[in-house]
């Protein structure tokens, strides 16, 4: 039967890449540590890593499988507290970092979710660009941030965790020529007038994928401001790609906007937490760990 121990070490070799990394972590032998997700992937069925030579990834069952690890020992975590310790003895402060796109799309839930759970403790939170955040964990002037991972720079510095891959949509205006096909690739998007989100990196990630694609997007206008982007597709200006998380069907001046999947995109945005590594963390990042992991934000999906 699975136990928790093998999903905790499970956990450590996910989090650091490899069998020996993860003992260290742990505090346990190497063939222990090997034996034990032998027998998880054994009792699950399916492969969890790739094993390589520099160390171990997660295979696509992987991924899915550390989400639920998560959720299990946040759980359990719950179930714990809940005998030891009501959430009304809980005080402190708790100083969060956030990046703008994630404030605006994510934050209120996760916050309404923590003070619920802990009314005593005094959120205070910050937002900034991602460097600057990065800075504020690494020196430990906040406790944790909430933001996309995907540019981090400081890894080796701090400790990260995926709360949801939001999949990236093909946000056009009702009756687009291109909503009359039966599939959306990057090569189609790329002959179309494109709208760009400059905000918390975007652009960074934008680059990324039509760079990984060796195609070049006809950029027709820029702004930092997602209502911007909604208002302007709905008008027939342009098309733009963007995450689910941020996607309503309707523009402010009441438009519609279309949402369709892209054939040849799986980049997702992945929206998560970090944290200083290899200090003792504030005691309220744990009781804000345990809550964003209860209750993941799926975002918003396009209908189609």
């Amino acid at each position: 039967m699975m136990t928790l121990r093998q999903i905790r070490h499970f956990i450590a070799v996910a989090e650091t890449g490899s069998i020996s990394a993860a003992a260290q972590t742990a505090f346990i032998s190497q063939s222990t540590l090997t034996l034990a997700i032998q027998q998880l992937e054994e009792e699950i069925g399916v492969g969890l890593f790739n094993r390589h030579a520099k160390g171990m990834s997660l295979t696509h069952q992987g991924h899915q499988f550390l989400r639920q690890a998560h959720l299990i020992l946040a759980t359990v975590d719950n179930a714990k507290r809940s005998l030891q310790q009501s959430t009304d003895q809980v005080a402190g402060q708790l100083i969060i970092g956030v990046t703008s796109l994630v404030a605006g799309y994510y934050l209120a839930d996760l916050l309404t979710r923590f003070q619920r759970a802990y009314p005593n403790v005094e959120i205070r939170v910050m937002e900034d660009e991602r460097p600057y955040i990065e800075h504020l964990l690494v020196s430990g002037e906040i406790d944790v941030g909430v933001l996309i991972l995907s540019n981090l720079e400081d890894r080796h510095a701090l400790q990260t965790e995926v709360l949801t891959h939001s999949p990236h949509r093909l946000w056009l205006p009702a009756q687009h020529p291109l909503l009359e096909h039966d599939s959306i690739n990057l090569a189609d998007v790329a002959r179309e007038p494109l709208i760009q989100l400059n905000v918390d990196e975007m652009d960074r990630n934008a680059h990324r994928m039509w760079s990984g694609a060796g195609l070049q997007p006809r950029i027709t206008l820029k702004t930092a401001s997602t209502e911007a982007v909604r208002s302007l597709v709905a008008a027939g200006l342009g098309v733009s790609i963007q995450p689910d998380m941020t996607y309503r069907p309707w523009s402010l001046e009441g438009d519609i906007i279309e949402a369709r999947p892209i054939a040849d995109l799986s980049q997702t945005l992945d929206v998560g937490l970090a944290w200083r590594r290899g200090t003792a963390r504030p005691a309220l990042v744990d009781p804000f760990l345990t809550v964003a992991r209860e209750q993941p934000h799926g975002g918003r999906k396009p209908s189609i």
